[in-house]
C-alpha cells in the first residue's frame, strides 16, 4: 500500500525538485500574465452579465444605464490597478495587502486583511468555476444539468495540475488564456465591422423579447438602490488584482518591476474586454432576465436563457458556429483555469500567515515540487464545500463575493498613504519628493475609490449574504489569533530560565514491556542493557493466568538476565496497571527518570498496522503525559516490511521508469 501510494504521488505532481531550483520555477511576463491574472480577465465573462440581470428587474428600460455603469466600474478598475503597481514596486516580499496593513496599521489590521483575502480566494475559486459550468452549460446540456458534479471535478483537476509546480501550470494555462482574449477582442472587432463597415444588422437571440419588470415598476430611492446593486456586481471585474501583490516573489528578477508591467497589462486588457462586452450587449440587443420563465415575454416554450457570453457569440458569428464554439469553450475553459490565481495566491498568503504564527506551521513548508501543497490542498478542499453548499449557482456565491477584495482594497490603499506620508518626513531631495507625491496622490485616488465601492457593496449585498463572508472573515480573524496566542505561548513556556539549562537525574530506572519472550523482546532487554541504566527490569500484565504461567516458565528457564515483575489486573487492563506502577515509581523517587522500552512490530501493509501494536499505541499516548517518563520504540522488522526498505532505497521516480532496488542502486554506483 506505501508502495502504490508513492507512484500514485509519482504519478500525480511528478518527480521532487531540489531547493536550489527554486529559481528556475521563477515566471517571465508572457506567463505570469496567465497565472496571476486570469482571474480579472476572466471576470468580463460574468460581471457585465452580473450588470445586466440585476438591471433586469426594471425591465429593459433600466439597461440603458448599463455603459454608464460600467464606465464607472472601469474606471474603479484603473483606480485600482494603477495603485496597485506603487504596492508591488514597494512591497516585494508576496505579502501584498496583508504585508502593507501589517506594516502600516500594525497587526490587528493585518490580520483583518489576510482574513478577508483567505475567504476572497475561496470564493474566487467557487464563482469562477460555477460561471465555467454555467458558460460551457449553454453549449453542452449534460454539463448544465450536473454543474455540481463538473464543478468538483474541475477543481480536483487544477488542484493536481497546481501541485505540479507554478511554471508546469503556467505554462498550461498560458495558451487558453491567450485564446480566450483573443477571442473574445476578435468577436468585439469583428461585430464592428459587420455593423459599421458591412451594414449588417447584430441581433442576439433575445433581443426580439419583451423584458418586464419583476416586481412592478421601481422608481425613486429603489430605483438608486438597484443602480447601486448592479454596480456593485458589476464590481466582480476587480477581483483578482491583488493577486498578484501576493504573487510577486514567484516573478523573475527585477520582480517588482515585472510584476508591476504584468498589473498594466492585465488592467488594459480587462478593461477593453468588459467595455467591449457591455457595448456589444446594447448593439445586439441581448437580454439576461433575472426570472426568464416570468420576465421574458415572447420566449418559444421551453427557452433555456443562455449566458451573454454565448448569446453573443452566436449573434456576432452567426452562419460560422465554430467561432462560436471557439469563443464558448475557451470562455468556460478560462473560468475554470481563472480559479488558478487564487490557487497561486492562497498558499502564498497561507505562508506568509503561518510564517508570523497565525496559521499552522505546515502551511509554510514547500512540497515536492517547491510549491505550498498544503495550501492548495486547503483551498480546494473549501471551494468545494462551497459550490456544493450553493449547488454551483453563480448568483447566489456573487453576492457574498468581492466583500473581502475590496475589504483589503481599502485598508491596502490607506496603508500605502500612510507609508508615503512616512517617507515624505525625511526625504530632502526634491526630485524624489515630487515621485512621493505622485504616488501618495495614486493611491489616495484609490483608496477614495475603493471605499466608495466598498460601501455600496456593504449596502447593497448585505442582506444577500455578504453576512456570510463577514462572519467568515470574523470567524478566521478569532481562530488564527487564537493560534497566534497558542504558539506564543508554547514559545514562552519553552524559553531558558536563570536555572541550570540541563538537570541531571539521580537514576535512570528503565522497564522493558514484555508480552511473550520471542525475538522482539529479547532485542529490547539487549538495548535497554546497552544504556546501563541503574536499574532495569522487565514487566507483565497479568491478564490471563495460563499464559502469565508460560512466560514465567520460559524466562526462567531461558535464565534472562534481567528480573520480570508481574503486575496483577484482575479486569484484564494493560495501560492502567503500567501507568499505575510507573506513577508510584516517580511518586517514591521524584529525582529519578523512568525510560519505558516497547517492542513494536514494523510492518509494510496497511492492515497489518490494524492488527498489531494497538496496546502498544495506546500506552504511549499515555506514557507520553507523564512528567519524567522517557518512552522508547524498539522495532523489529516484519518481512513484510522488507518491500518498503527496498521501495525506500529508489531514487525518486524510479518505479515510474519500471527500475527495480538493485538495479537503481547499480546505476546510481556507475
Amino acid at each position: 500500500m506505501p508502495k502504490l501510494a508513492t507512484v500514485a504521488k509519482r504519478l500525480l505532481v511528478g518527480r521532487p525538485f531540489r531547493s536550489d531550483r527554486l529559481s528556475h520555477t521563477l515566471l517571465p511576463k508572457r506567463i505570469a500574465l496567465p497565472v496571476f491574472a486570469s482571474d480579472p480577465m476572466s471576470s468580463v465573462a460574468y460581471a457585465p452579465e452580473e450588470i445586466l440581470l440585476v438591471l433586469s428587474v426594471a425591465g429593459a428600460s433600466a439597461y440603458v444605464f448599463s455603459p454608464w455603469i460600467a464606465l464607472l466600474v472601469a474606471v474603479v478598475m484603473a483606480a485600482v490597478v494603477a495603485s496597485y503597481r506603487q504596492n508591488v514596486r514597494t512591497y516585494t516580499s508576496g505579502g501584498g495587502d496583508y504585508e502593507v496593513a501589517t506594516v502600516n496599521h500594525g497587526p490587528r489590521w493585518g490580520l483583518v486583511v489576510g482574513s478577508a483575502l483567505l475567504v476572497d480566494y475561496v470564493l474566487t475559486v467557487a464563482v469562477s468555476i460555477a460561471s465555467a459550468a454555467a458558460n460551457i452549460g449553454s453549449a453542452v446540456p449534460f454539463v448544465a444539468t450536473h454543474k455540481v458534479e463538473f464543478a468538483v471535478g474541475a477543481i480536483v483537476l487544477l488542484t493536481a495540475m497546481n501541485l505540479r509546480g507554478v511554471r508546469e501550470s503556467g505554462t498550461a494555462f498560458a495558451i487558453p488564456t491567450y485564446a480566450f482574449v483573443v477571442g473574445i477582442l476578435a468577436m468585439i472587432v469583428w461585430s464592428l465591422v459587420r455593423v459599421y463597415l458591412l451594414g449588417e444588422e447584430v441581433r442576439a437571440e433575445s433581443a426580439d423579447f419583451d423584458l418586464v419588470e419583476e416586481h412592478g415598476s421601481l422608481a425613486g430611492l429603489g430605483f438608486a438602490f438597484l443602480i447601486l446593486r448592479a454596480f456593485s456586481s458589476g464590481s466582480a471585474a476587480l477581483t483578482g488584482v491583488e493577486a498578484i501583490s501576493n504573487g510577486v516573489p514567484a516573478f523573475r528578477k527585477p520582480k517588482g518591476r515585472n510584476a508591476a508591467t504584468t498589473l498594466l497589462m492585465m488592467g488594459v486588457l480587462a478593461v477593453t474586454m468588459f467595455l467591449g462586452l457591455i457595448m456589444l450587449a446594447r448593439l445586439t440587443g441581448a437580454q439576461v432576465a433575472e426570472d426568464p420563465a416570468h420576465q421574458l415575454i415572447g420566449a418559444p416554450a421551453g427557452y433555456e436563457q443562455k449566458t451573454l457570453v454565448a448569446q453573443l457569440a452566436n449573434a456576432v458569428f452567426a452562419g460560422f458556429p465554430p467561432a462560436t464554439w471557439y469563443v464558448i469553450f475557451f470562455t468556460g475553459l478560462i473560468l475554470v483555469l481563472a480559479a488558478n490565481t487564487a490557487f497561486n495566491g492562497f498558499p502564498v498568503l497561507g505562508s506568509i500567515l503561518a510564517q508570523d504564527r497565525y496559521l499552522p506551521r505546515q502551511l509554510h513548508t514547500r512540497g515536492d515540487r517547491l510549491v505550498f501543497s498544503n495550501g492548495i490542498v486547503f483551498l480546494a478542499a473549501f471551494a468545494i464545500v462551497l459550490v456544493v453548499a450553493f449547488d454551483a449557482e453563480v448568483t447566489r456565491l456573487i453576492q457574498l463575493y468581492i466583500v473581502g477584495v475590496f475589504m483589503s482594497f481599502v485598508i491596502s490603499q490607506s496603508g500605502m498613504i500612510r507609508h508615503w506620508t512616512r517617507l515624505l518626513r525625511t526625504e530632502t531631495d526634491p526630485a524624489a519628493r515630487r515621485r512621493m507625491r505622485r504616488s501618495q496622490a495614486v493611491n489616495a485616488f484609490g483608496f477614495a475609490m475603493t471605499a466608495l465601492v466598498l460601501v455600496v457593496i456593504l449596502i447593497t449585498k448585505f442582506t444577500q449574504g455578504a453576512w456570510i463572508s463577514l462572519a467568515a472573515m470574523a470567524a478566521i480573524y478569532v481562530v488564527m489569533s487564537a493560534i497566534r496566542r497558542h504558539y506564543q505561548r508554547v514559545s514562552d513556556e519553552l524559553q531558558e530560565d536563570d536555572d541550570p539549562p540541563i538537570r541531571m537525574p539521580s537514576r535512570n530506572h528503565a522497564i522493558v514491556l514484555v508480552s511473550k519472550l520471542h525475538r522482539p523482546t529479547k532485542r529490547a532487554l539487549a538495548y535497554a542493557k546497552a544504556l546501563r541504566p541503574d536499574r532495569l527490569e522487565a514487566i507483565t500484565v497479568n491478564v490471563d493466568d495460563q499464559e502469565t504461567r508460560e512466560l514465567l516458565d520460559r524466562w526462567n528457564k531461558q535464565d534472562v538476565p534481567v528480573p520480570l515483575k508481574v503486575i496483577e489486573s484482575p479486569y484484564r487492563e494493560i495501560t492502567k496497571p503500567i501507568l499505575d506502577y510507573v506513577k508510584r515509581i516517580r511518586t517514591d523517587n521524584p529525582r529519578d527518570v523512568v525510560t519505558v522500552f516497547i517492542p513494536e512490530y514494523v510492518v509494510g501493509r496497511w492492515w497489518e498496522q490494524l492488527l498489531h501494536n494497538q496496546s502498544a499505541l495506546r500506552l504511549k499516548g499515555r506514557l507520553l503525559f507523564q512528567p519524567g517518563v522517557m518512552v522508547t520504540s524498539v522495532p523489529w522488522q516484519l518481512a513484510s516490511s522488507a518491500k518498503v526498505s527496498d521501495r525506500a532505497e529508489l531514487a525518486p521516480g524510479a518505479i515510474r521508469r519500471g527500475l527495480r532496488a538493485e538495479d537503481d542502486g547499480a546505476r546510481q554506483e556507475r
